[in-house]
């Protein structure tokens, strides 16, 4: 779709698509809850200053849309096609007048535009270059050996597609389970470790929105699990996530040490917000267009970004939540905040100017410092359940 239409004609659909949202008079007057539908078809619930939020939102999109496009103007049309941002490709922003020195990794934080979104997180990712190191049939070939196959996995991914976004226009519909199903099913056979996880399902609606079709949603899945994320995050025992969860729970005592101890008072665990987070991407806990900010400079930046914005979520609410006094209310204060938090911009500003930097090198010495506790954790859990269930394959 995209690569035959010329700069003018992704312009304006990408005008067209970004509407301002106009409350009814009785609505602004009552500030009561308001519901409409967001670029991505679900629906949304907030009062008249949330609306207010989404506008002021959507015109910076348009105001970055048009730096897009000065881009394309100065660069040609696919500059962002690459592979491989090499440096030089860097240094050639850097000096660019158009864009006032902001680098390719700026220009990714201040969000890409919708219409240009799936292109862009399809090169940058890596997926392009993942799916042309198969046979150009791969994926059509692969969906129909294992049509008709029944797993533990498939039985879960039925179980699952009713459950994924439900109410929403398309997914929530014949269609949208089967192309859905037919994602999640044959990825969950090219990665038998993996095969399928909870939490996937919402990745993968998620991504059929943006790529628009099967074939590129399911390589993006691919370089997701395969590249972006850390190893183990989805196979049977979650060890990956939890150790992604001991690392967040390290980072947040150095980063917000006074609420880190407030909230060990409590004996609140931070796996009771976070394992949702690290599992879907944050894709059921954010509204979907501050979910695809969090994306853009996930597929770009890498997994540790998952960790600046989850630290962000507890930064912005440090004075709320050192007030809490029960794991509950921490929980109400986090959701709460999430569930509203439409101003993208404001969560990646926290995210990379006041959370401080953290380099994939420290991340992965974390990581490799909590793996020893969390197996030993994990093999004495184990120990235990098959104690208690000796006859069962646990």
């Amino acid at each position: 779709m995209y690569g035959t239409q010329n700069r003018k004609d992704l312009a304006f659909e990408y005008q067209s698509q970004i509407q301002i949202l106009r409350p009814s008079i009785h609505s602004r007057r009552a500030n009561i809850t308001v519901k409409f539908q967001d670029l991505y078809g679900f629906t949304v619930e907030g009062n008249v200053d949330d609306v207010n939020v989404l506008n002021e939102v959507r015109e910076k999109v348009r105001e970055q849309g048009k730096v897009w496009w000065a881009l394309e103007a100065s660069k040609g049309v696919n500059w962002y096609l690459q592979t491989q941002v090499t440096s030089t490709l860097k240094t050639s922003l850097k000096l660019s007048t158009l864009v006032n020195a902001i680098t390719l990794k700026k220009l990714i934080r201040k969000g890409i535009p919708p219409v240009l979104r799936p292109k862009v997180w399809f090169s940058l990712s890596g997926a392009a270059k993942k799916k042309s190191t198969v046979p150009e049939s791969y994926y059509q070939d692969m969906t129909m050996a294992v049509e008709d196959k029944v797993t533990p996995a498939t039985k879960q991914i039925d179980h699952d597609l009713p459950r994924t976004f439900p109410g929403h226009p398309w997914l929530d519909t014949s269609e949208g389970h089967a192309a859905l199903r037919r994602v999640l099913v044959a990825y969950s056979f090219r990665d038998s470790d993996v095969g399928y996880c909870q939490g996937l399902n919402y990745v993968a609606a998620l991504l059929l929105l943006v790529l628009k079709t099967e074939e590129d949603a399911f390589w993006m899945l691919a370089v997701l699990l395969e590249n972006v994320l850390v190893n183990d995050c989805y196979t049977n025992n979650l060890s990956g996530c939890h150790v992604e969860q001991r690392v967040f729970k390290d980072l947040l005592t150095k980063k917000c040490p006074r609420l880190a101890a407030h909230l060990d008072s409590l004996e609140f665990d931070v796996s009771l917000v976070c394992t949702e987070w690290f599992l879907c991407l944050f894709s059921k806990s954010l509204p979907s267009e501050t979910t695809l900010r969090v994306w853009d400079v996930l597929f770009y930046e890498g997994a540790k970004v998952l960790f600046h914005v989850a630290l962000a979520i507890f930064k912005m609410n440090e004075e709320k939540l050192l007030v809490a006094h029960h794991v509950g209310d921490v929980i109400s204060i986090i959701q709460r905040s999430t569930h509203h938090l439409f101003d993208p911009d404001e969560l990646l500003t926290v995210a990379f100017d006041k959370v401080g930097s953290m380099t994939t090198t420290t991340i992965s010495k974390q990581r490799k410092k909590q793996e020893p506790a969390v197996m030993a954790e994990l093999d004495q859990r184990s120990r235990r359940l098959n104690s208690v269930f000796p006859d069962e394959k646990l």
